[in-house]
C-alpha cells in the first residue's frame, strides 16, 4: 500500500498530482510517502486526506516539506493528527 506508493514517487519524474484520500494507508504510508516527497522533484499536488496517518505519518511529510520545493497544495485533513 503506502509503502509500494511511497517507492514509486521516489522514482517519479513525470507525476505532478495524485489524490489518494480515502486509501487508509496508515502511519507507516504516511512516513513512506514523506521519505519519498524528500527526493520527489515534480509533484505539486498531493491529496492524503482520510487515511489514518495518525501524527508519526503527518511529521514525516511535514519533516519532506523542508527539503521539497516543488510541493505547492496538500490535503492532509482527516487523518486522526493531533
Amino acid at each position: 500500500g503506502g509503502r509500494a506508493i511511497g517507492a514509486a514517487l521516489e522514482r517519479n519524474a513525470t507525476l505532478t498530482t495524485l489524490h489518494l484520500l480515502k486509501n487508509n494507508i496508515g502511519a507507516e504510508g504516511g512516513r513512506a510517502i514523506g521519505v519519498a516527497l524528500e527526493k520527489n522533484s515534480t509533484l505539486t499536488t498531493l491529496d492524503v486526506s482520510y487515511n489514518n496517518i495518525e501524527d508519526q505519518g503527518g511529521r514525516a511529510i511535514g519533516a519532506a516539506l523542508e527539503k521539497n520545493s516543488t510541493l505547492t497544495t496538500l490535503d492532509l485533513s482527516d487523518n486522526s493528527m493531533g
